[in-house]
């Protein structure tokens, strides 16, 4: 008998083959069958009549920071509603294994502060006993609803190995050994590779750079040559010019990694805007380059705007501008005097439109904000209202009004900044992107900054737009972006397509509706903390390993994720 018979559907296989009409029958975990509808009469447990939908492979997400929410959430929500049956986790160079036991409680303020966990969530959602990556791996396996795979991050490896020494210090020759010895462990215990930042963004929760910028090229280069003495693995990392244009040593670093692991490097994430056209083709010289030396350096771009907001009294995009972060990082008394200060305002103004800000000059369009929440009196009825409609009533300077009002909230307002690289031309450059080799679709950041953005919901929305909206990719080139290319970059084992023998990941859904739901903060972590979610529309069905996870668009409790480990559950993609 089979599990289940998914009848009257239209079957997108994943290959970007042009879709068919197909039952499916699935059998102990995998596909046994895709046949012409009608033909398959063996009986099943399950019938899902999918008459009118789309029924496609599982999607994989393959840029989150899902590492603590499945502690308490396995079904990784909300991405699991949005169709995405395996994440990838321990991105950036951040997990929370290794751990030495007593550390926790730094572990924990650094995530906070260069994630956007929220500290009561980490505080109140587990226990933190556990040590070495094996242990953490304990917690997850056979308790969790989708694929979960896990890169080991080089903060953590690095403070295992050097305590606090970690920050501040150059590593010696011995203690790199140390560290790759503790990275074939977790590698052994089957994290799927390392990843890494040097990103001048990434700051611990005492301000200091995190432990993996103390790191010398010769240390990143002796950790990716450990990388590939190993089955299965890959590398991803973050360096700053990510968030704008790569430096020359960059490139050089990136691809040098790579082709000292001979395994894929992907980083995160090329933005698109037609007002900075150079960006893109600087930013895909890393893969020229990393083929001169025999390696593959892939990016990821994300195919929807993702819903971001602001704030001046938490840890934002903001804060990254030139110079903000020093005057914001005080006491919330002192912070409002510095902005009350004219002097003060206008080198802010100047810092937030300068060539230095990068990519976050896009957060400098002040009148273009709209209000969100607002909680003092005085800003009553302005929720829902553009910063430039305001100061064109009041008569002051837009900049002005944006931090008139936040003052008057005590800094509580939340800001929702129009994005600015809506015009045609941008969408253009993104959907020649999408089709390019030399990226990938992602970036989602799922699990991380989670009172701030929203990204999970990308399969959707994506899938929306192409049948739709705009329409620039076809549904079986969207399918094919979400699922078997990445898929093939992280070498997983028989998922990614919708064929017999296939592992059983599939979702079924209706096109003439699929979409996301708007972003909403609900508080729903442990410690009553916040989070963005958005609930899915159309999507009927999400299977795991053969198992439904989600029906009607709601989880039903079965947890059938496998936790994916390195040479078990995948095959060694090599860069060259």
């Amino acid at each position: 008998m089979l599990d289940e018979l998914i009848i009257g559907g239209t079957v997108v296989d994943g290959t970007g083959a042009a879709p068919v009409a197909a039952d499916v029958a699935i059998r102990g975990g995998r596909v046994v069958a895709v046949a012409p509808p009608g033909t398959i009469d063996e009986p099943a447990a399950v019938t899902t009549d999918a008459t009118g939908c789309l029924v496609t492979p599982g999607f994989v997400d393959p840029h989150t920071h899902y590492d603590a929410q499945l502690l308490w959430d396995p079904f990784a929500t909300p991405s699991s509603n949005h169709g995405v049956t395996t994440v990838i986790a321990g991105n950036c160079g951040f997990t929370l294994a290794p751990l030495t036991p007593g550390d926790a409680d730094y572990l924990r303020k650094m995530m906070a502060k260069v994630e956007g966990m929220p500290l009561p969530a980490l505080e109140n959602g587990t226990d933190w006993s556990w040590e070495t990556v094996q242990d953490y791996f304990d917690r997850l396996d056979g308790k969790i609803a989708v694929n979960a795979g896990f890169l080991v991050g080089h903060c953590a490896i690095r403070r295992y190995v050097m305590g606090g020494e970690a920050i501040g210090n150059a590593a010696d020759d011995a203690t790199i050994d140390r560290m790759r010895a503790e990275l074939a462990r977790a590698i052994d215990a089957g994290a799927l590779g390392f990843s890494f930042t040097n990103s001048t963004s990434h700051s611990d929760g005492e301000g200091q750079p995190v432990a993996s910028r103390w790191a010398t090229p010769d240390e990143l280069l002796a950790l990716a040559d450990e990388v590939g003495r190993h089955e299965g693995t890959t590398l991803e990392g973050i360096v700053p010019g990510c968030l704008d244009r790569f430096a020359d040593e960059e490139i050089e670093l990136l691809a040098q990694m790579s082709a000292a692991a001979n395994r894929p490097m992907n980083w995160n994430v090329l933005t698109v805007d037609s007002r900075e056209p150079d960006r893109v083709p600087r930013q895909l010289q890393a893969y020229e380059r990393a083929q001169q030396v025999g390696g593959k350096v892939i990016a990821l771009t994300l195919p929807v705007q993702a819903p971001m907001n602001m704030s001046l009294l938490n840890f934002c995009g903001l804060w990254l501008l030139p110079e903000w972060g020093q005057i914001l990082g005080v006491p919330v008394p002192e912070r409002i005097e510095r902005l009350r200060d004219p002097d003060t305002r206008l080198r802010l103004l100047e810092n937030s439109k300068s060539q230095a800000a990068g990519v976050f000059r896009r957060l400098a369009d002040w009148g273009d904000y709209r209000v969100g929440d607002t909680y003092s009196p005085v800003n009553d009825g302005l929720s829902g209202r553009f910063v430039k409609d305001i100061a064109a009533e009041r008569g002051v300077s837009q900049f002005g009004t944006f931090l008139d009002i936040s003052i008057a909230d005590d800094l509580r307002t939340v800001w929702w900044p129009t994005p600015q690289d809506e015009d045609t031309e941008s969408w253009r450059m993104r959907a020649e992107l999408w089709h390019d080799p030399r990226a990938m679709l992602g970036g989602s950041d799922a699990g991380a900054h989670l009172d701030r953005m929203c990204g999970a919901p990308y399969p959707t929305r994506f899938l929306a737009d192409c049948l739709r909206g705009r329409k620039l990719a076809t549904v079986e080139q969207a399918v094919r972006m979400m699922s078997s290319v990445p898929a093939k970059l992280f070498g997983l084992r028989d998922r990614g397509e919708l064929r017999e023998g296939a592992i059983a990941d599939v979702v079924v859904f209706d096109p003439a509706t699929v979409d996301s739901e708007p972003a909403a903060l609900v508080h729903d972590l442990p410690g009553e903390s916040a989070r963005l979610t958005a609930g899915s529309i159309g999507v009927r069905r999400v299977l795991v390993n053969g198992t439904a996870i989600i029906v009607d668009g709601h989880p039903t409790g079965a947890t059938p994720g496998t936790l994916l480990r390195s040479g078990t559950d995948t095959y060694t993609v090599t860069a060259r």
